[in-house]
Order: C-alpha cells, then structure tokens, then sequence
C-alpha cells in the first residue's frame, strides 16, 4: 500500500499498476495546483450548497451577513461593499436588483454625498437574516463536522494568508506579449 498526494492510503490492483498513483502525485503544477484546484471546487461546491439548502446564492448570503453587522445599520456604500465581499461590480449589482426587488435591501442617498448611494439592509432582510440563523448554524456544524477546532482555527490562519498574497500578485512582468 502507498499513500497518494493526499495522504490517504491507496491500494491498486495489477491492472491498474503504480502508474495511476504516479499520476496523482506527479500531476502537472504540483502542490499548488491541486490547492487552487480544490479551492475553486469548494468555492463551486459552496455556491451550489447554499443554493440547495438555504435558497439564496453565497453571494447573496454574504451581502446579508455583511450589512447585518453592527455599525452598519446606515447602510455602506456600493464600493465599500464590493470591495469587502471582494466580487465584481457587475456581480454585485445583479445580487442587489435581486434582494431588491425581494423587498431585503434598498439603496438610498447617502446623506454625505447625494451622488453616492449606500445599501442599506431593510427590516425584511433583517427578519429574513435572523430567520436563516439556526438554518446557517447547522450548514457550519454540518461542514465542519470532520475537522477538530484546532483544524478550523489552522485553516482560518492559512486562508488569510493566502488572501493577502494573493492580493499582491503582479504578473505584469510575466506575462508573455500577444
């Protein structure tokens, strides 16, 4: 028995040979790869979760988390938010014409800069968000339910700092010419 790249133990019949396994460990990109690979499937296995289970895109989920913490009760505005859930500005739009339009969220002048319009969490999005908690609680618990505390605070810590270098990525001197 050997272990592949996951370290699970791995049994392969005569047929299969060794070449399978190799295959596993020796895949093009290496570790990285197969990191951001899985991180693009969890990202795509969560959207499609929340989606199932609860009714609403992660995106939208995000937003309700975002504008239901304390000191936002005034709202924030449309590029505060953008930039926090880290999404696209198209993305975001289309997320906020949806809750809109189910009553959870408006946007209304901000009071600083009547220009600029801040999002502003209503009191149906806010029942709607206390509704959902015990329903988000469970999706946690449920999640999380193989890894110790220890694992979670550990995947926490490693996930910032992936966020952060991935925020300093430039490639421009990288990049071949077209």
């Amino acid at each position: 028995m050997i272990q592949d790249a996951e370290n699970r133990p791995h049994r392969f019949s005569r047929q299969q040979g060794i070449t399978g396994v190799q295959m596993i460990v020796n895949e093009s990109g290496g570790i990285p790869n197969r990191l951001f690979f899985r991180l693009f499937q969890t990202g795509n296995i969560l959207q499609r979760q929340v989606q199932n289970e609860m009714g609403i895109s992660a995106v939208q989920w995000a937003v309700l988390g975002a504008l239901s913490r304390e000191g936002f009760e005034d709202g924030t505005s449309f590029n505060q938010l953008k930039e926090y859930l880290y999404v696209s500005r198209q993305n975001l739009d289309g997320v906020l014409k949806r809750m809109e339009r189910d009553g959870h969220v408006v946007r209304i002048p901000d009071p600083q800069d009547r220009r600029a319009r801040l999002v502003v969490l209503t009191e149906s999005g806010r029942l709607f968000w206390d509704r959902l908690q015990d329903s988000i609680a469970e999706f946690y618990r449920q999640a999380m339910q193989g890894m110790s505390f220890d694992d979670g605070v550990s995947l926490l810590h490693l996930l910032k700092k992936l966020q952060h270098e991935l925020i300093d990525i430039s490639l421009e001197s990288t990049i071949p010419e077209k």
